[in-house]
């Protein structure tokens, strides 16, 4: 089965639909959180995403069937004083796994940063998501840290709702 790589049009329909189902599916994993979106989040997710400048949403499609995703967010780095993206949420369906997908998604990733003049590309990760962190890995992506005596960054939170 062919893998179609592609930026999504938010304004799409089809690729509307398989933002929300793929985030959803997401959502349902444990690694998601194991609770689907909110009919909210569903209603609502591409028409906010739409508002938002500097986010840019690569879909991979196996055949007709959207397989995975990646939403990026553009952000800014002060230390280099230039652009980074950010890979906000990284999606692939638990049947596409294992063949190369993910990488295939992080390489259109990194062509989208370097066409948009970005210094780096950033994410996330579970401790406990070892695959997605082999992924990433093979992919050139690795802990940041700024002094090894300092330690990696570690992503915090803070609730406001």
């Amino acid at each position: 089965m062919w893998t179609q790589i592609t930026l999504a049009d938010l304004g799409h329909p089809e690729h509307a639909d398989a933002i929300v189902n793929l985030l959803d599916a997401y959502a349902r994993d444990e690694m998601g959180g194991g609770r689907p979106l909110s009919e909210h989040v569903r209603r609502n997710l591409v028409p906010e995403l739409r508002k938002r400048h500097g986010v840019h949403v690569v879909l991979a499609f196996a055949g007709d069937d959207a397989a995975g995703m990646a939403i990026c967010m553009e952000g800014f780095s002060t230390f280099a004083c230039e652009p980074l993206l950010n890979v906000h949420d990284m999606v692939v369906l638990p049947a596409h796994r294992g063949q190369g997908l993910a990488g295939q998604l992080l390489a259109e990733v990194e062509r989208l940063a370097r066409e948009r003049g970005c210094c780096k590309v950033t994410l996330e990760v579970l401790e406990g998501n070892v695959s997605a962190q082999a992924a990433y890995r093979r992919a050139g992506f690795a802990g940041y840290q700024l002094d090894p005596r300092m330690g990696r960054a570690l992503f915090w939170q803070k609730l406001l709702a």
